[in-house]
């Protein structure tokens, strides 16, 4: 079984006690913090290695550094082949910070997006922007609504209840 089969499996069970898939969730994401404090510290070094290297180098689990590597793959410039991830696949860390901060923003991991190091990289100004332009990519707007009167949009220059507007 893959890396990320097992993570999944364990990360998303529907068999777990809850209060333990709280506690696991908890923990996940106060390792999840420590590594991004290192890795955007220095955001500009593409950190590479094996899943197990890299576990290694933050001092976690192969599984913890699986699940890290499946939640940060969407925000990076190569995307690693986290499905068929194993312990010796090479992987890299080389992310977008515009999009993992938007990422971010989108998981609404505040205790992410709102970490100091992120003051190094965007002034105040630029991380409002990403914050507002994530936010409003998920709000839908809705044209105006065509009246039965008012000319049709398909162009035939007929009103609408006579046109596109009919009931067939």
């Amino acid at each position: 079984m893959g890396l990320l089969k097992k993570w999944r499996d364990t990360a998303y069970s529907q068999q777990a006690d809850k209060g333990k898939l709280q506690k696991f969730w908890a923990n996940y994401f106060s390792i999840e913090k420590k590594i991004y404090e290192q890795l955007l510290t220095n955001p500009d070094e593409v950190v590479h290695g094996t899943v197990k290297e890299l576990a290694d180098k933050y001092g976690v689990s192969v599984m913890t550094m699986t699940g890290f590597l499946d939640g940060i793959n969407d925000s990076l410039k190569v995307k690693n082949p986290i499905e068929e991830m194993e312990e010796d696949t090479e992987v890299n860390l080389g992310f977008d910070k515009e999009l993992l901060y938007k990422n971010m923003v989108d998981a609404k991991a505040d205790w992410l997006y709102e970490l100091p190091m992120w003051d190094e990289i965007f002034t105040p100004e630029q991380k409002k922007t990403l914050y507002m332009e994530q936010k409003k990519s998920g709000t839908v707007i809705k044209g105006a609504k065509i009246g039965r009167n008012d000319p049709c949009p398909c162009g035939s220059g007929k009103k609408y209840k006579f046109c596109c507007g009919r009931n067939k």
